[in-house]
């Protein structure tokens, strides 16, 4: 695999922080919030030109930033890149997981691809980053790690099961991680978003009928009753990881969905499924007779809305649009 890292200033004199999944969205307004904390950000990812981009965006708001190209899905492609970070830029104070991929629409039009996908990134991915950076947090005695898990992996949302299954691993593992570390001088801590204004629906995946599931994530994933604003979600959750807490829980309905479901599981499954009822179904018919369908990101899918439904949700996402802008999470085509 190609190794790519580039330096933009020394970060001798600073402490360093890793953020993995930090070319755009939540994991670049993560990574801006710990330099302008005083950290020399290392942001990782699997796109080099995207990951260029990032670190020019950073470097415009006076964050001193490098880059690594690293899948997170690969354990020697991580291993050996937090081993270049301590060795070559110093070491590492934080490590926050941000990458994730978010795969949307019914189960018949799911592949056991999307789940493989899903776990790679989601649950491997934090195992794999977390592992090679205690290797070397162990020995200093001090660090800190934060995991972004989801209000998916505590209750399994309809339409989203890879990434729900994904989460809910990724959950187990944290509060594991902050158990077995307990004393050790290493913090974990586990972070819990609901919906955020992040322009992420931009580049989530869709399938089944794309545009309508576009249209439900890219609307409630924008509308200020419903999401967190990207800025504040980005602070509260470097306040939790460096201030050590063991739990940071955002937005009032991942709280709610949180505490709801802890005393009245079996009713909460039952909402699920009747929201699940509500949602698109599949296609009801395909050209191999299942509801399997090519999966687009939000920025296709949107194209495929009909005008007057294209007026309606462009109205609807009017701040994520705008926080896609912010964050990096456009591509070229959709310019």
């Amino acid at each position: 695999m190609q190794t790519v890292s580039m330096v933009v200033e020394s970060s001798t004199s600073k402490p360093v922080a890793l953020v993995v999944g930090a070319s755009r969205g939540l994991g670049l307004l993560i990574a801006r919030e710990l330099g302008q904390r005083g950290h020399h950000v290392v942001i990782a990812a699997r796109s080099a030109d995207e990951l260029r981009r990032a670190v020019d965006i950073l470097g415009g708001q006076g964050v001193s930033a490098s880059m690594e190209v690293c899948d997170v899905a690969v354990n020697e492609s991580v291993t050996a890149m937090v081993d270049r970070v301590e060795a070559g830029t110093g070491p590492i104070e934080v490590m926050i997981h941000v990458a994730g991929v978010i795969q949307v629409g019914p189960l018949e039009s799911m592949s056991r691809d999307h789940f493989q996908e899903a776990i790679d990134i989601m649950l491997w991915g934090p195992i794999n980053a977390s592992l090679a950076t205690v290797k070397h947090m162990r020995r200093r005695q001090r660090g800190k790690i934060g995991i972004i898990s989801s209000i998916g992996g505590l209750v399994s949302v309809p339409h989203l099961l890879p990434y729900s299954t994904a989460k809910f691993g990724a959950t187990g593992f944290s509060r594991g991680l902050h158990a077995e570390l307990a004393g050790s001088g290493i913090s974990v801590t586990t972070i819990t978003p609901g919906l955020m204004r992040t322009g992420s629906h931009v580049r989530a995946f869709f399938v089944g009928k794309q545009s309508a599931e576009y249209a439900w994530l890219s609307a409630g994933s924008s509308l200020p009753l419903i999401s967190m604003a990207d800025e504040r979600a980005a602070t509260r959750i470097v306040d939790g990881v460096l201030n050590r807490r063991a739990n940071v829980i955002l937005t009032p309905l991942a709280k709610i969905g949180m505490r709801f479901h802890g005393v009245a599981p079996t009713t909460t499954v039952a909402l699920m499924s009747v929201a699940a009822r509500l949602l698109p179904g599949p296609p009801t018919q395909t050209s191999d007779g299942t509801g399997a369908t090519p999966t687009v990101e939000g920025w296709q899918a949107k194209q495929r809305l009909s005008p007057p439904a294209r007026a309606v949700v462009r109205w609807l996402t009017t701040l994520g649009e705008r926080a896609a802008d912010r964050n990096n999470e456009r591509v070229p085509a959709e310019k």
